[in-house]
């Protein structure tokens, strides 16, 4: 069993047991944020591929780091690109994050893209670090991948979706409510009635439910209340804020205190 294969067990043994767990999204460029998400004893973090900086090169590189140090990682990609998906799995990742999801053909081939045949498309390597670079019998690998494939999570964030929302979870451990962007294509981003998006958070948490799919979402900090007024009581995968938006609140806070700090006393003459 690899790291990776390891990291998917442990997360989906946790979401069957209907226990929460909790990550965070990178997107600075460096491995600092991963040792620091592991030390504070966050469940994963995820891996930002679509609103972050990070060059294909890092974003492998922070991979193999939470890989070697015993942290799932996820990776969110703004579309399937097959050949991109084999090679953050083939570098330690945990799952996937598909972001932007709407319909039943994007969730297939986000599966096809995960997965060696019969069940799936995915080219296979041996002379990768999930496979220990060719140190990995092909058969015991493939029979572990096939075991704990994958961890795959589409995020529904639009009004509407091309296909029922039981066709779309298909194949998903996890149905992720992006609230942004379903805020703004719902047309009430910033408004004050914000029922129409709590009702679509309903909306996704109930079918995830019906169909044995985790429900989960983004918080900007784990808030128990936070988390309630989001429609997110009963998500099981959750992520708070990401490496960036920590950071840069911390530096606020502390910079505030700082300007609230007493003027220094004059020197003893």
């Amino acid at each position: 069993m690899t790291s990776a294969t390891e990291a998917r067990r442990r997360l989906r043994a946790a979401l069957a047991a209907g226990r929460r767990v909790t990550g965070t999204f990178v997107k600075l460029p460096t491995v600092d944020s991963v040792d620091l998400a592991r030390q504070a004893g966050f469940d994963f973090v995820v891996v930002d591929g679509e609103h972050s900086a990070l060059p294909d090169e890092t974003v492998l590189a922070l991979v193999r780091h939470a890989a070697a140090t015993g942290l799932a990682a996820l990776v969110r990609v703004p579309a399937v690109n097959a050949a991109w998906i084999n090679r953050v799995l083939e570098s330690g990742a945990a799952g996937v994050q598909l972001s932007m999801l709407t319909g039943a053909a994007e969730t297939s081939a986000l599966v096809a893209a995960v997965r060696y045949a019969p069940r799936g498309e995915r080219s296979v390597s041996l002379a990768h670090p999930a496979a220990g670079f060719g140190a990995t019998d092909l058969a015991a690998y493939l029979a572990a991948e096939d075991r704990d494939p994958p961890l795959l999570v589409g995020q529904i964030e639009t009004a509407t979706t091309r296909d029922p929302l039981p066709a779309v979870l298909d194949g998903l451990d996890v149905a992720f409510v992006g609230t942004t962007d379903l805020a703004v294509s719902l047309g009430i981003a910033g408004a004050a009635d914000q029922s129409a998006l709590a009702a679509r958070v309903a909306e996704v948490a109930a079918a995830a439910h019906a169909a044995g799919t985790a429900f989960g979402g983004w918080v900007a900090r784990p808030d128990a209340g936070l988390i309630a007024a989001s429609g997110l009581g009963s998500a099981a995968f959750v992520i708070a804020g990401s490496d960036l938006q920590l950071l840069g609140s911390a530096l606020r806070e502390t910079a505030a205190g700082a300007r609230d700090l007493p003027c220094p006393e004059s020197a003893a003459s």
